[in-house]
């Protein structure tokens, strides 16, 4: 798993140690929270479709700092076309959208209107 500092304090404190404990080990770890943001950032690509913006938005929610959310984002080998693509798939398996609608909501999403009307343009 991937952790944010301050993730990785929370992980602990779920597990049960000291607060002295857990500073101790978080602070000594020798985590590169950098490429901690990076793995990130491939396991919720490998789950589900996200665009530049909502990868950044999500990492940051998990705790990584924006620096090391946007270093994890920059530096994952996405193709943001095709996550607009697999995103427009998922909405429209799962409801009704006419052409307007789903790039709304692909904007709506971060896809920026480029990736937004690809994205539409190839399920539609």
């Amino acid at each position: 798993m991937a952790f944010s500092y301050e993730g990785l304090i929370h992980q602990l404190e779920f597990e049960g140690y000291t607060e002295s404990e857990i500073v101790y080990a978080v602070d000594n770890c020798g985590a590169d929270w950098n490429a901690q943001a990076l793995k990130a950032a491939k396991n919720y690509l490998n789950t589900m479709p996200f665009s530049y913006k909502g990868l950044i938005h999500q990492l940051e929610y998990e705790k990584f700092t924006s620096e090391q959310a946007t270093y994890g984002v920059d530096n994952c080998g996405a193709d943001w076309n095709a996550e607009a693509v697999e995103q427009a798939e998922s909405y429209l398996l799962h409801s009704s959208f006419s052409r307007e609608e789903l790039y709304d909501q692909l904007i709506y999403e971060g896809f920026t209107s480029e990736q937004a009307e690809h994205g539409v343009s190839a399920v539609y």
